[in-house]
């Protein structure tokens, strides 16, 4: 089998083991993705939310080091940031080579466009966007950046037949949104934890025998605490997970 061949294969069915049933439309953006930018799904280059293919800021950095990129400059605007307010906006400069007049994108952050999982790193934030913007347009990337979106990426629209079970689901406060669990899969993923034992101390957290029992605040809640402790210690958050290996949970 050709090498090329063999790694489409590869990629799909680790996407679809880390996604679940992905429509032909979709598998067919993957291999585009991965023939043309050579990004990979294994070492979290792109992610599968709410119906749409995300580049993450690794995949870029690897598109910008595999195409030999001269170098990314960056500087703070200092009209747009307001460090009282948690606001800050950079550009970024992308050379592809040293005679590369640039490309340039900015970035921007704030409380009221950052994820829970993020919150109180907003300057990090807004100079990561500003970066992948640049890298973007350098190397011709059309699809948004997984760092550049608010609190959750942009929902796919209900299908007509489904709308009136969505509202229903949506009353009774249960956790079933899909945004909700794409928040806690990015999370799980940037910080490589284990997904059963995650979900296992997310029913115990919440108090619920199943995790889809619990509400949305408590999963909410639950998310901000996982995202505070990953960040302050990792490594202790990792211990404490792993002592959920012979707790069982219905997930």
């Amino acid at each position: 089998m050709p090498e090329q061949a063999k790694v489409l294969r590869i990629n799909r069915q680790l996407a679809i083991r880390t996604w679940g049933k992905l429509s032909r439309t979709a598998l067919k953006g993957l291999d585009e993705l991965i023939g043309k930018y050579s990004l990979s799904v294994a070492s979290g280059d792109i992610l599968y939310l709410s119906g749409r293919w995300y580049v993450t800021h690794s995949g870029l950095l690897r598109v910008a080091h595999q195409n030999r990129c001269a170098g990314v400059s960056i500087q703070p605007v200092a009209e747009f940031s307001d460090a009282a307010k948690c606001r800050w906006a950079f550009k970024a400069t992308a050379y592809k080579s040293r005679t590369c007049k640039g490309f340039v994108g900015y970035g921007d952050a704030d409380p009221s466009n950052v994820s829970l999982l993020v919150r109180g790193a907003e300057m990090r934030v807004a100079e990561t966007r500003a970066v992948n913007r640049a890298l973007r347009k350098a190397y011709g990337i059309g699809i948004c950046s997984v760092e550049e979106f608010g609190s959750s990426p942009p929902p796919k629209p209900p299908r007509r037949e489904t709308t009136a079970n969505t509202q229903s689901s949506n009353s009774n406060g249960r956790s079933s949104s899909p945004l909700l669990r794409d928040r806690l899969n990015l999370l799980i993923r940037q910080h490589q934890l284990d997904p059963l034992l995650v979900k296992r101390y997310a029913a115990d957290f919440c108090g619920t025998q199943a995790l889809r029992d619990a509400s949305r605040e408590l999963v909410e809640d639950f998310v901000a605490t996982l995202s505070k402790k990953a960040h302050e210690d990792l490594s202790g958050l990792k211990c404490q997970l792993n002592g959920y290996h012979n707790k069982e949970v219905r997930l």
